[in-house]
């Protein structure tokens, strides 16, 4: 039970520790008291040695006052003695409560001990505060020379004062914990703040969240940039872009199960129909008739599908995209090598013009579907009799492919429209599903190419597409 209650807790405080690191607003809180904690820190070691600066300061005056006070008693009596007469003063200054002890020493130029302690440690340099030990207690000492009247030639006497070091400990002690607790105070003030502003800064972020998750599945209408902050105006834009974005697919979606439904609505209901007169038709010739437009109509919804399928295989992001790197000449060489039988069939004269070899990085397989759809147009709309020919060529970094029949061609007024699903030409007598250019025009843009018609030099159609050559 102690394993599994262990366990559970553990559980739970990861799940935690995973919400804190995935929050925003604790992260920005965490690198803003990171950074005034470490300030802080820094602050506090400085003030730790100011303290103790100041501390020894403190004490190193109050030692020299308490030097000049002794070496101010001192008298040479009448005998020529010097003497000495401690005042109560120059110790009494260093009672602060905390168990000091005073130590102190008078000396003579001539090495004489007047009064004092004897064997107390001297000072390297007058009037500087040096630390010590004496009697094995740690001491701050200084050291005053001091004139005397009636010495001969006014000699000199050395005073030294030490004084052990806990009141300058608790002093230091303090100081230093005085700057902790304001410091300490600042943190807590500035942490406060620093909340205070992160959920005031974060509530338009909030806002924008909400306003996207409330909205119903349908609802694509763009968001007010003014809602959030200047700096997350572009992540506001950025979102209206993608959700026209999505609108616009769903737009075109739409209208394509749309056009569709209606452009298999007609040859489903005639196969229905072809099928219906084949069974009940007893003549076998009849009979043999409508199962032959029968199939006709059948190749019409299974070419219809293929080519659905190809245009939503062609649509960008409706698959991972490929980089193969192809021959456009071999590829267009095998392409025509299987549609001779239908142009024999149809006395057509097809033929190829090809470099050897022209290279493109793209999807293979949307390419030839491209080069199908072309010359599969071209070969459907051109008379017995006439001319297809597919070039491949390549000027500088370009592949250009062109595809070139002398059929009736497309009238200039309606180039730009040939491009648009399911758009066919009223008069049209050719069977087809106004499929095939859209195919063309979506495999181009993906392969970051162009397409252009003009009239062929027959009179027909020429398609000339543009590629960057690999």
């Amino acid at each position: 039970m102690r394993t599994e209650d262990t366990a559970i807790r553990r559980g739970k405080m990861s799940r935690v520790f995973h919400r804190l690191r995935e929050s925003l607003q604790i992260q920005l809180l965490a690198w803003v008291l990171l950074t005034l904690f470490g300030a802080i820190c820094i602050n506090l070691y400085l003030s730790f040695r100011s303290a103790d600066i100041t501390a020894d300061l403190v004490t190193d005056h109050t030692l020299l006052a308490s030097a000049r006070v002794i070496a101010e008693a001192v008298h040479v009596d009448a005998g020529g003695t010097v003497a000495v007469d401690i005042p109560p003063a120059a110790l009494e200054m260093f009672d602060t409560g905390y168990g000091d002890r005073v130590f102190y020493q008078v000396v003579t130029a001539w090495g004489s001990l007047v009064t004092g302690f004897p064997g107390m440690p001297q000072p390297k340099i007058e009037q500087t505060g040096e630390d010590g030990n004496f009697r094995g207690d740690p001491v701050r000492m200084v050291m005053l020379n001091h004139p005397v009247v009636g010495l001969p030639n006014d000699g000199d006497i050395s005073v030294t004062v030490a004084v052990t070091r806990n009141g300058q400990h608790a002093m230091r002690r303090s100081l230093w914990l005085s700057d902790f607790t304001k410091q300490l105070v600042l943190v807590l003030l500035a942490g406060l703040v620093t909340i205070i502003g992160l959920q005031r800064g974060l509530a338009p972020v909030l806002r924008l969240r909400d306003a996207v998750r409330d909205r119903g599945r349908d609802r694509l209408d763009p968001l007010r940039p003014d809602m959030v902050q200047s700096e997350l105006r572009p992540l506001v834009h950025a979102l209206n872009d993608h959700m026209e974005r999505v609108q616009n697919q769903m737009a075109a979606q739409r209208r394509f199960v749309s056009n569709a439904a209606h452009q298999l609505r007609t040859p489903l209901a005639l196969i229905s129909t072809q099928a219906s007169v084949a069974a009940r038709e007893a003549d076998s010739g009849r009979r043999d008739e409508a199962l032959q437009a029968l199939r006709g109509s059948t190749r019409q919804v299974t070419r219809l599908a293929s080519q659905l399928l190809t245009l939503s295989r062609a649509e960008h992001g409706a698959r991972r995209p490929r980089n193969d790197r192809i021959d456009l000449s071999a590829i267009a060489r095998q392409i025509l090598e299987s549609h001779a039988e239908e142009a024999l069939r149809r006395n057509l004269d097809l033929g190829l013009e090809a470099e050897e070899p022209v290279f493109v990085e793209g999807d293979g397989t949307m390419l030839r579907e491209m080069l199908v759809n072309l010359v599969d147009n071209a070969l459907r709309y051109t008379q017995s009799g006439g001319t297809v020919t597919a070039s491949i060529s390549k000027q500088d970094d370009v592949a250009i492919l062109a595809v070139e029949d002398n059929g009736p061609g497309i009238p200039e007024a309606e180039r730009g429209q040939v491009f648009e699903r399911f758009y066919r030409i009223m008069g049209t007598e050719q069977e087809g599903s106004g499929l095939g250019l859209a195919i063309v025009r979506e495999v181009v843009d993906s392969a970051g190419g162009s397409v252009e018609l003009d009239e062929a030099a027959g009179g027909g159609l020429r398609v000339t597409i543009r590629l960057p050559a690999a």
